[in-house]
């Protein structure tokens, strides 16, 4: 690694709040980017637009998704524009070099009733991690919040009382999400009942934790092991629709956005720092467009009679 991108990367942690997956996913950028220009023979501060348009096309030709080489340059770009604010280089060539045009890629949201069907089923199973499952579902759909800022939650994040829960989000940003009082109850009966018997299977003291969900061997639950959790609630209920927390993220936003709720509110709620972000669900599913339609449109409704 050169002295410029680990400046960098610093800059990212300490200054931008970036999360480790964020900077570890700009290093992997970059490197692919010094590998291509050292096969080229050429300095970073040599980089003009054509040795970027040569790096795009060789990307490209090599299965590279358009949307891939778009978030690479994207990373390139701020390197770049980093090295020229601390001196390394006189000019971002990058600024000359127009991102591949990609299709938006609308978000794939479940049906309310496929919700509740997911809901009702799980509610029957008997074994013991039932009710830690079903806290899972329920706070992940009535909440919104991403598989990383559940599996980092706290006991002391969630207030039962008051029917929110402190978020700890992207660039560690702070942000309180309300939910419902079904999502209330089942809370409140996990962390009674199924929490302190997980954590009374935690052997060694100095592996206590704080966390509000955890693996059935008391320990803090991972995204790996939340998206095993969702393939497992699937298999035990017959319900096989892709679960997965984006799914469920998805839906969430999506149920709001078809019942009303303002653009900015869900903006809030999500946790996008940029509106643009949100407005992909302004897509909406084609069963709810045509559900309006044949209940709006007058030729529909009377083509009902």
């Amino acid at each position: 690694m050169n002295k410029p991108e680990q400046e960098f990367l610093t800059h990212l942690q300490l200054v931008r709040n970036y999360s480790p997956k964020t900077i570890e996913s700009y290093q992997k950028d970059i490197d692919k980017f010094c590998a291509f220009i050292f096969n080229e023979g050429i300095m970073l501060e040599e980089v003009d637009a054509l040795y970027i348009r040569n790096f795009l096309t060789e990307e490209l030709n090599a299965g590279v998704s358009k949307r891939s080489c778009k978030r690479r340059l994207s990373a390139l770009k701020q390197f770049y524009q980093y090295m020229v604010n601390v001196g390394y280089v006189n000019g971002n060539p990058f600024l000359m070099v127009a991102s591949p045009k990609t299709d938006t890629k609308f978000p794939h949201s479940l049906y309310k009733e496929q919700i509740e069907e997911i809901f009702a089923r799980n509610s029957t199973r008997t074994d013991e991690l039932m009710i830690r499952d079903q806290a899972i579902l329920y706070l992940l759909y009535y909440s919104g919040i991403r598989a990383n800022e559940l599996v980092t939650l706290d006991i002391q994040s969630i207030s039962l009382k008051d029917r929110v829960v402190r978020v700890l989000g992207k660039g560690n940003k702070e942000r309180i999400v309300p939910f419902t009082t079904d999502c209330q109850n089942i809370l409140k009966e996990y962390i009674t009942k199924d929490r302190p018997r997980l954590l009374n299977k935690i052997k060694d003291p100095s592996d206590f934790s704080p966390a509000l969900f955890m693996n059935a061997n008391g320990k803090r639950l991972t995204t790996r092991g939340l998206e095993y959790i969702l393939d497992s609630i699937e298999e035990k209920t017959g319900v096989y629709v892709g679960l997965h927390p984006h799914l469920l993220r998805h839906s969430f936003a999506t149920h709001l956005l078809e019942n009303g709720a303002d653009l900015r509110v869900i903006q809030e709620l999500l946790g996008h720092e940029s509106i643009n972000a949100t407005q992909v669900y302004t897509h909406i599913s084609e069963k709810a467009l045509q559900e309006t339609y044949l209940t709006s449109h007058p030729r529909a409704l009377k083509s009902k009679k």
